[in-house]
C-alpha cells in the first residue's frame, strides 16, 4: 500500500518537472527566435533601400514615383499607434505608455528625430474591434500621415475570462484558451494586411503579448504556452511582410512580473511600459549601429585607394 502510494507521488513529482521544464524550454526558445526576428528586422527600418538612398532626384515627378521609407536622410519618425489598451497606455501613472516613451527614446538617439503623429488605442479593444475602427476614413487619415505604425492588439481576445482566476472563479483551462488563437490568429493577420494597404509605404511594428497571470498557479502553464504559440503565430504573419516586424516582450515580463504590473494584474505600469519601449527603440539603436559600421568600412576602404595611387605616382 505504501509503496504503491510512494510511487505515485514520485510519477507526479517526475511528470511536473517534466512539464515545467518543457515549458521553459519552449519559452526560452521562443523568445530567442523573436528577439533574432526583432532585430534583424528592424534593420529594414532604420536602412533605406540603397536604391533609394544613393539615387539622384533629378525632377518633381521622381520624387513623388519614389516610395518614402520609414526613415528619411535624416532620420525622421512620423509614428502612429493603434489597438487596445497597452497602445493607449493605460496603466501608466504618467499616460506616456510605451508609446511615447518610444518615441522619447528614440529624439535621444543620435541622428534620430521622433513624433507621435496620434495614438489610436482603446481600452478593451480586440482583433475584431480594431478591423471595423480600420474602415473608418479618420483612423485611415492618421495611419497614411506615419511611417512607423505600432500595433498592439490579442491580448483580449486570449485572456477573455481569464481574470475571473484573480477572483477565486475557475481559471480557463488550456484547452479553453488555445480555442480562441486559430481565429484570433487569422484577424490579427487581416488586421495587419489591412494596415499595410492603408499605407503600403510605412514600416509596421507588433507589439508581442506576455502572460499577466504567470504568477498565478492554474494559469502559469496554459497562460505561458498559449502566449508562446500567439507569438510564434504573430511572427509567421510578420515574416510575410518585409515591412512588418515583432517585438518581443514576453521574456520582460517572465521574470519581473510583480515589479512590471499595474495594480489591475493585467496592463503594465511605468516601469514595465518603459522596458516595452527600450525594446522598441533597442532594435533601432542596434541597427544604426550596424549601418554606421557598415559606412565607417566603406569610407576606409574608399579612402585607403587614393593613397596607394599617390604613391605610385611619387615613384615616378
Amino acid at each position: 500500500m505504501f509503496i504503491s502510494l510512494s510511487y505515485q507521488e514520485g510519477t507526479r513529482v517526475n511528470s511536473s518537472k517534466w512539464i515545467w521544464r518543457s515549458v521553459g524550454s519552449v519559452s526560452i526558445a521562443a523568445t530567442l527566435l523573436l528577439l533574432y526576428g526583432f532585430i534583424t528586422a528592424v534593420q529594414s527600418i532604420t536602412a533605406p533601400e540603397p536604391m533609394v538612398s544613393n539615387q539622384p532626384v533629378h525632377s518633381g515627378s521622381s520624387q513623388t514615383q519614389t516610395a518614402p521609407s520609414a526613415t528619411n536622410q535624416t532620420g525622421e519618425f512620423r509614428v502612429a499607434a493603434i489597438g487596445d489598451s497597452l497602445a493607449k497606455g493605460t496603466g501608466d501613472d504618467s499616460g506616456s505608455g510605451f508609446v511615447r516613451r518610444s518615441v522619447s527614446l528614440l529624439n535621444n538617439q543620435e541622428g534620430h528625430k521622433a513624433q507621435l503623429i496620434n495614438n489610436l488605442g482603446i481600452n478593451g479593444l480586440t482583433t475584431q474591434g480594431l478591423l471595423t475602427k480600420l474602415d473608418e476614413p479618420g483612423v485611415s487619415y492618421v495611419l497614411k500621415k506615419a511611417n512607423v505604425i505600432i500595433v498592439s492588439i490579442g491580448g483580449n481576445d486570449l485572456f477573455q475570462g481569464a481574470q475571473a482566476a484573480q477572483t477565486g472563479k475557475e481559471p480557463p483551462t488550456l484547452s479553453g484558451l488555445r480555442k480562441a488563437v486559430p481565429d484570433a490568429a487569422k484577424r490579427l493577420q487581416k488586421v495587419l494586411t489591412k494596415v499595410g494597404k492603408i499605407n503600403p509605404n510605412a514600416k509596421i511594428i507588433y507589439v508581442g503579448l506576455y502572460n499577466p497571470f504567470s504568477d498565478l498557479q492554474e494559469m502559469k502553464i496554459p497562460g505561458n504556452l498559449v502566449v508562446t504559440e500567439w507569438n510564434l503565430a504573430a511572427m509567421a504573419i510578420t515574416n510575410q511582410n518585409s515591412n512588418m516586424t515583432l517585438v518581443p516582450t514576453f521574456d520582460l515580463f517572465q521574470q519581473n512580473l510583480p515589479v512590471y504590473l499595474s495594480s489591475d494584474h493585467f496592463h503594465p505600469n511605468g516601469q514595465g511600459y518603459q522596458a516595452i519601449a527600450e525594446r522598441i527603440a533597442q532594435g533601432f539603436a542596434v541597427a544604426n549601429t550596424k549601418d554606421a559600421d557598415k559606412v565607417d568600412n566603406e569610407q576606409q576602404s574608399t579612402s585607403s585607394q587614393p593613397a596607394e595611387v599617390k604613391k605610385g605616382g611619387n615613384k615616378q
